[in-house]
């Protein structure tokens, strides 16, 4: 029970309250005990020290670390002291990214077979010296991409649904699978939405 509450995700706000990572609980506290950060209350954004949030005893429905001769709650939202940047993180070109990006639709025909029946397109081919890259990629099922073989779009006579580019999701919130509510006191519906989306 407590390696599951140490596991949970927290969210990480940097100094001007815009967030910038998940880490779990067990980072959390250690940052919290080392002055790098403290707790945010979602409810009040009251800000707590390690002195103050250990005082805090946890209500009956909140996750908590059971210590020596105390239980510590479990946070949800932390705000760095120092940090102010935020990281531009860049979504990954891979195989498992371009199938999210195009939501697992032929991005010729605008069907949704099952994975095995789609492929990698190259828009511009690599036989016509084609990359490997965001704007040059796509989800095609494979009755598409036998059609097009060889050729651009325009010498197949075949059109895209949507122009490729590359993603704009944020890559640090979107591997983590649990959403708190206390999150979108931070972190917009808009990118939530988009998120839920892309998934």
């Amino acid at each position: 029970m407590i390696a599951q509450v140490l596991q949970r995700p927290t969210l990480v706000l940097n100094r001007n309250w815009q967030p910038v990572n998940v880490a779990t609980v067990a980072r959390a506290l250690t940052l919290l005990w080392n002055e790098t950060a403290r707790v945010v209350d979602p409810d009040d954004y009251q800000l707590y020290d390690w002195a103050d949030w250990a005082r805090l005893v946890p209500e009956v429905d909140q996750p908590f670390i059971r210590a020596v001769s105390q239980r510590i709650r479990a946070p949800e939202v932390i705000s760095l002291r120092k940090f102010d940047r935020v990281p531009t993180a860049s979504v990954t070109f891979s195989r498992r990214n371009i199938f999210r990006r195009d939501r697992f639709t032929c991005q010729y025909c605008g069907e949704q077979p099952t994975g095995d029946a789609l492929t990698i397109d190259h828009v511009v081919p690599r036989a016509q010296g084609g990359q490997s890259t965001w704007g040059n990629c796509v989800l095609a099922c494979i009755s598409c991409n036998h059609k097009k073989a060889d050729r651009t779009p325009q010498q197949s006579g075949m059109k895209l649904k949507k122009t490729p580019v590359r993603p704009t999701w944020n890559p640090v919130y979107s591997r983590h699978s649990v959403r708190f509510e206390s999150w979108s006191n931070f972190i917009s519906d808009a990118y939530w939405n988009a998120e839920l989306k892309s998934s």
